[in-house]
């Protein structure tokens, strides 16, 4: 388990929800997709999300599933709606410049036994 905190300075991370005391999240893993659907089915809490998609729905789908921190690959930034969706539901937002792959394999290796 490590500290989003941890895994931000990694991928170089900046934090588009500052209202959430992002210190507290831990991590032991992630769930890789842009499918909703399948975000619901199969991703856990304490897991990171990482994604191209950055519209209001990954704000719910996060909800429903406990996953505490939505990590938007390649740059892309949330709109204001979300970001604010996003701090009222208490899910951090971040963005890296790294592709989804690098991302992938930065936390596995954070977390790994």
């Amino acid at each position: 388990m490590i500290k989003l905190t941890e895994y931000m300075k990694a991928i170089d991370a900046v934090n588009y929800t500052p209202a959430l005391d992002i210190g507290v999240i831990e991590l032991d893993g992630a769930y890789v997709c842009d499918m909703l659907s399948d975000v619901m089915g199969s991703a856990k809490p304490k897991q990171a999300w990482i994604t191209i998609m950055k519209h209001l729905n990954v704000v719910a789908v996060a909800s429903m599933t406990g996953i505490p921190v939505i990590v938007f690959a390649k740059g892309n930034q949330p709109d204001e709606s979300v970001i604010d969706k996003a701090t009222e539901e208490g899910i951090a937002l971040v963005s890296s410049p790294h592709e989804t792959f690098v991302l992938a394999g930065k936390l596995y290796q954070m977390v790994k036994p």
